[in-house]
């Protein structure tokens, strides 16, 4: 399903809005409670109000004035107690909508094709699944009960003041424009130095991240001056540009702040002159005076949320923007497949508007290996990502089972197809678990023999926690080569017909190698195999190999027949021979 969700700025606040659908009673809730909070701190005022009064009349008794120091405290309490009551619904709407943010993201990366997401740094998703979306929760939090509140409130006493006099409710209004048009000065070209300070502010973030993960090359290759000189720059422009957005500031901010709330300066003088000239009495006068006072506080809340709504558009847009990324279409229902093989025709894929492949066209047979070598860049990995399933093709057609890929459902799919890359991720999560992740139902022992098959039983045991032991990180905890034996035990308990491997030995070293291979032997007994290989000692038993080059097939057939017919095999050949003289003799098994 094709997300609505707009990134258009204009949508923003809706879209944002749309995500709290289940919470939206504790929102009103939450404003309903903040205004009556606000209200009920009013009362303080008009009690205030009441005993100087009294106590200008020369009247003041301690039997009149007990009970309005009491509703002075009551209401303040009744205060305290709805704006606890607000902020804690409004807390528990705000992770509501922040958890359906994010779930909503989750489910749409599933959706998206695998390739767009393995093409993007993962940490421009955990940006915005993490930082970004957290940015929201003070906003909602706090931004929706006191916005309304804080409106609605000052509205009502000067409704209030009107009732009382209307000289004094002008009286009371004339600094709120003067601030408020003040305020709105340091608006003058915002978006731009909103954009500007962003930009330097995520630069600032990239350079840091690149910074630390980089420290061990930077230190092997002595490249510490230049890279702290970028990260220094970095955090420069980013001083400045803060200051340059403070400097367009402070002063507009100082004068609305400043100008805002003096009603008194207005309230003061033009209420003595009304009261010396016998047009209002002095407990109206008082009223108005005490009250005034209370118009401004709200206000200057409102106004310093102004730049909130500047950040939901900015969360909203990033949001959306991957929200309305393109999806790949399957259906529900399963299908018949008549067979494990893939037919492949005329297959021609674009990344970037720029075509990788231009019009493959191959099969593959049941048990049969068939592999894809060619030089670097020319389109191998992308044919193993378009035959898992990554990506859409984006002309031509890609055939299993006598149905086309787009035809079959992702999860019946999936359970045909197992797939190893050359850069294996691991979950910090016990290893017995990562390998489980092949078949979920699987239980401890027949995890235990997927390990023994893929020769990762013996390194296992010797770890510390055995087979409880967390994997770290990504993975970080093991080798590469003990990262790839995990994957392909993984594989091996997934039992599935079809095996794609992409490089799978790209970065093991030679004893690695031979236990990979012996683990992909055991691995591919009996499969059809689709592998990709950069040493073609590997390969040279494939029932079928691929060259691929410039995005073609130039050549097929068997390793014989190929040094005969392909110039570039033949090169391919020629300069694996010559790295294979220069190192020690490899004795792996051939896939």
């Amino acid at each position: 399903m094709q997300e609505k969700t707009s990134a258009r700025g204009e949508n923003s606040f809706a879209a944002f809005l749309s995500f709290g659908g289940e919470c939206k009673g504790k929102l009103v809730a939450s404003v309903l409670f903040a205004v009556a909070g606000v209200a009920a701190g009013i009362v303080p005022y008009f009690a205030v109000s009441r005993i100087l009064i009294w106590l200008f009349a020369g009247s003041a008794l301690l039997a009149g004035i007990v009970p309005w120091v009491l509703a002075a405290l009551g209401g303040y309490t009744v205060y305290v107690i709805c704006n606890g009551v607000s902020t804690s619904l409004s807390h528990v709407a705000a992770f509501t909508i922040l958890r359906n943010i994010r779930v909503r993201v989750a489910a749409k990366l599933q959706r998206v094709p695998l390739g767009t997401v393995l093409d993007t740094p993962s940490g421009k998703y955990k940006n915005i699944i993490v930082d970004t979306v957290e940015k929201l929760e003070k906003l909602i939090a706090h931004m929706i009960p006191e916005i309304t509140s804080n409106l609605l409130i000052p509205l009502g006493v000067i409704a209030y003041l009107f009732v009382l006099d209307w000289r004094m409710a002008l009286f009371s209004l004339v600094t709120i424009p003067v601030g408020i048009f003040a305020y709105m000065g340091m608006m003058k070209d915002y978006a731009a130095r909103m954009e500007k300070y962003k930009s330097a502010n995520n630069h600032m973030n990239a350079t840091i991240v690149e910074y630390v993960n980089g420290i061990e090359v930077i230190k092997a290759f002595n490249q510490s001056t230049e890279s702290y000189g970028k990260y220094t720059a970095a955090v420069k422009d980013f001083r400045d540009s803060t200051l340059e957005w403070w400097r367009n500031c402070w002063l507009y901010m100082a004068l609305g702040l400043s100008i805002l709330p003096s009603t008194l300066i207005v309230m003061l003088p033009m209420g003595a002159w009304l009261y010396s000239g016998g047009t209002i009495d002095a407990p109206t006068l008082v009223t108005c005076i005490i009250l005034s006072m209370a118009i401004a506080g709200p206000l200057i809340k409102v106004i310093s949320f102004t730049d909130n709504f500047a950040i939901i558009d900015s969360v909203m847009k990033e949001i959306g923007a991957l929200l309305v990324l393109p999806e790949l279409t399957r259906p529900e229902q399963e299908v018949e497949l008549a067979g494990e093989d893939f037919v492949v025709e005329e297959l021609r894929f674009a990344y970037h508007e720029q075509e990788v492949l231009k019009g493959i066209s191959f099969r593959t047979s049941p048990g049969q290996v068939t592999a894809l070598v060619g030089p670097s860049g020319s389109g191998k990995s992308t044919i193993a990502r378009l035959l898992a399933g990554f990506w859409d093709p984006s002309g031509g057609s890609i055939r299993f089972g006598g149905r086309d890929l787009r035809e079959i459902p992702q999860n019946q799919f999936s359970r045909s197809v197992s797939y190893v890359s050359q850069d294996n991720f691991l979950f910090n999560i016990p290893i017995i678990e990562n390998i489980r992740i092949g078949r979920p139902d699987a239980g401890d022992d027949e995890v235990i023999e997927a390990a023994k098959a893929a020769n990762c039983h013996d390194f296992i045991t010797a770890l510390e926690g055995g087979y409880r032991t967390l994997a770290g990180d990504a993975g970080g905890a093991l080798s590469g080569g003990e990262r790839q034996r995990i994957a392909i035990a993984r594989a091996i308990l997934k039992k599935a017909p079809v095996l794609i491997l992409d490089e799978a030995t790209a970065f093991s070293d030679p004893e690695g190698e031979d236990k990979i291979q012996e683990s992909l032997s055991k691995l591919a007994a009996g499969k059809t195999l689709i592998v990709i290989a950069h040493r073609l000692s590997t390969v040279v038993k494939a029932g079928q190999i691929l060259v691929i080059a410039c995005g073609r097939i130039e050549s097929s057939g068997r390793h014989g027949e190929l040094l005969d017919k392909s110039p570039v095999y033949r090169e391919l050949w020629k300069n694996y021979e010559e790295i294979a003289e220069k190192a020690e003799p490899e004795e792996g098994g051939n896939v």
